[in-house]
């Protein structure tokens, strides 16, 4: 069984932040394993630059899309496959992006539901999210699903439940995750995983301090307490 992930997003609300170099040096020192970035918020060559850094340390390099149109979401995609990273999250037009991964070695996890704006908001039903997932899902270049559970203003846990009921493949719950119970509703409704971001830059994890590497820390253990839940 894959092991439960926190996968640290070098993101606050939705881009990448500026001083994401000097920050992926802290979380690789820490030992983190997965890290991202989003398309918003630096320019190509420097995320470039970002994902050898993550991959050199032996980390998985994973990159969010969130450009909330058509042509900017495939260029994203584009740019994404050229990084070599090895996830692409987020993103809502499926069918589009698919022909674009045809021999990439690439884990695919698109958005399930209905994504709207940016940052990003998760409009519908636990019902109506599942049977998206669910036809995504059923992609064989499809690896998971990219659940903006917290972003939705329904019920959360049921949002996350429903998803995971209908999928037999990974879903990773992202965006707005700040607290301890938060992740322990993750890994209680049967997702894979999730991301933080935001939380941490703003010190408002709980943590000894809001100083990021204490923020991290606490992240991590967190997620190796609830990973431990059944």
């Amino acid at each position: 069984m894959e092991s439960f992930r926190f996968i640290f997003m070098l993101t606050k609300d939705d881009r990448t932040v500026e001083h994401a170099l000097t920050v992926v040096e802290t979380a690789l020192r820490l030992g983190i394993k997965d890290i991202g970035f989003k398309d918003i918020g630096l320019p190509i060559p420097a995320l470039q630059r970002l994902a050898e850094v993550i991959r050199s340390a032996g980390a998985r390099v994973y990159l969010e899309v969130v450009s909330p149109d058509r042509q900017r979401e495939l260029d994203s995609v584009k740019a994404g496959l050229a990084l070599g990273v090895d996830c692409l999250m987020g993103g809502t037009h499926v069918p589009d992006v698919l022909p674009l991964l045809e021999g990439h070695n690439v884990a695919y996890y698109p958005f399930a539901g209905h994504v709207v704006g940016h940052p990003s908001v998760l409009k519908g039903t636990p019902e109506e999210i599942a049977r998206n997932a669910a036809e995504w899902a059923a992609h064989s270049a499809v690896a998971g699903l990219d659940l903006l559970a917290y972003r939705n203003d329904g019920d959360v846990p049921e949002v996350i439940r429903a998803s995971c009921a209908a999928v037999e493949k990974p879903v990773i719950v992202a965006g707005s995750i700040s607290t301890p119970e938060q992740i322990e509703v993750v890994r209680r409704a049967g997702a894979a995983g999730f991301t933080v971001g935001t939380a941490v830059f703003e010190g408002v994890f709980p943590a000894k301090s809001a100083q990021l590497e204490d923020q991290l820390r606490a992240v991590m253990a967190c997620c190796e307490t609830v990973a431990a839940l059944k």
